[in-house]
């Protein structure tokens, strides 16, 4: 059967409270006293009883369906509607007493559907005492309960209503957080995935094309590259999973031996000076992506000889600047880019509170990373002075180091 395909709706998505202007119609069972009378012939002109009862439930109906959709709740209409249904309890019940006395908690109803906050309490206590003192002129002290029910008619419906509406705006707005986390967490990736990729296949042409021009002439050190293209590639793979779950941290000092071994075998001398306190985890994490970047860039699109990544630490900020003597044909920070390349590191830079500088230099092109200090762990070398090293540096401290350089890419350039 057809009925059988509809799907239900999920729990989480239903409104809370009432579903809809249905569930205020059977209240509307209150005036069957009223309606009794006109048709027993016990209201006099009974042909205004019947004209006003009828009015005044087509106007109820209404109200309390479009009090269900906020922009039709907040039109005049509904205002004037109200209004009308006012001018009709208190002409009916005014007129007839008795059983026409229950139109005032009907009318609670309908103004606790429609009204929110002040205006809400401007009425209700003056309805209210309305109610009871007409109430008091027929039925005596049964008024109270008169007055009482339109009193607690109305603010129980508002209350009930208003807190619906609530919970419907808190999830919405969950939702909506939702969705900009999950848009946060897609440019988290799409940002480390074009960092570390773009560095890591950048250092892989490289050095298979120092392998390449080495091999006919010098084989070890052929094999030597080759090595290290098998270890970028290793070490690209754990970098990769880590950035899929979220929990890769960046390391300066490791950036900058992958900067040495790929600036070096692409023919381009480094030159690495630091100088400062021990830097925090955050601050080292986001200058080892600032170094990743400029370096790739500089393997690509520069043609440079020479290389300098200047570090420079006080108490209260650290400078990084990377700047190269080759031609300044930079991809533009400023253009477009879908969130990554300088683009990228500028937003990740901006978010910590820092800036990053992009743009041709006297000779070159330079990047100029500025980072406020966190907190660093202590480190049991003071690390003050100056700390200068160039390739041929690395070159000669290959043998001592060949189990970092063989995580890190090595220094392979004959």
């Amino acid at each position: 059967m057809r009925q059988g395909k509809r799907s239900k709706q999920p729990e989480s998505e239903r409104r809370p409270g009432p579903p809809s202007g249905y569930a205020m119609l059977p209240w509307l069972l209150l005036g069957l006293g009223a309606f009794s009378n006109v048709i027993q012939g016990r209201t006099p002109n009974a042909w205004i009883g019947a004209v006003g009862l009828l009015v005044f439930n087509s106007l109820y109906i209404s109200v309390v369906f479009r009090s269900f959709d906020p922009v039709r709740r907040r039109s005049p209409g509904s205002r004037w509607s109200l209004l009308a249904m006012g001018v009709l309890t208190f002409g009916l019940a005014g007129g007839y007493g008795g059983a026409w006395l229950v139109f005032f908690p009907l009318l609670g109803l309908a103004c606790g559907t429609v009204m929110r906050g002040k205006a809400l309490m401007w009425v209700a206590a003056p309805l209210s005492v309305s109610a009871g003192l007409i109430g008091w002129h027929y039925e005596g002290w049964q008024a109270v309960t008169i007055a009482y029910g339109t009193f607690l008619s109305m603010m129980v419906t508002a209350v009930i209503l208003a807190l619906a509406e609530t919970i419907m705006e808190l999830r919405d707005t969950r939702q909506e957080l939702a969705r900009s986390a999950v848009e946060q967490e897609r440019l988290r990736f799409s940002r480390d995935l074009h960092d570390l990729l773009g560095h890591t296949l950048s250092v892989v042409v490289v050095k298979a094309e120092a392998a390449r021009r080495l091999a006919p002439r010098h084989l070890e050190a052929a094999l030597g590259q080759i090595s290290d293209i098998e270890s970028v590639g290793r070490l690209a793979l754990t970098e990769i999973r880590e950035a899929v779950t979220g929990y890769r941290e960046g390391s300066l000092s490791t950036e900058l031996d992958r900067a040495r071994s790929a600036l070096t075998a692409a023919g381009i001398e480094p030159v690495v000076r630091q100088s400062g306190p021990p830097l925090g985890p955050r601050t080292e994490a986001l200058l080892g992506w600032v170094v990743r970047e400029a370096v790739t860039n500089a393997l690509r699109h520069s043609a440079a000889s020479h290389c300098d990544i200047v570090l420079k630490g006080t108490s209260e900020q650290v400078v990084l600047t990377v700047t190269d003597d080759g031609a300044s044909a930079q991809p533009d920070p400023s253009a477009p880019c879908d969130g990554t390349g300088l683009k990228g590191l500028t937003e990740r830079l901006a978010a910590a509170g820092g800036s990053l500088e992009a743009g041709p230099a006297a000779r070159g092109f330079r990047v100029r990373a500025v980072l406020p200090v966190d907190a660093a762990p202590p480190a049991a070398d003071s690390g003050d002075g100056p700390n200068e090293s160039n390739g041929r540096d690395a070159n000669n401290g290959r043998a001592a180091n060949n189990e970092k350089n063989h995580q890190a890419g090595r220094t392979d350039a004959p």
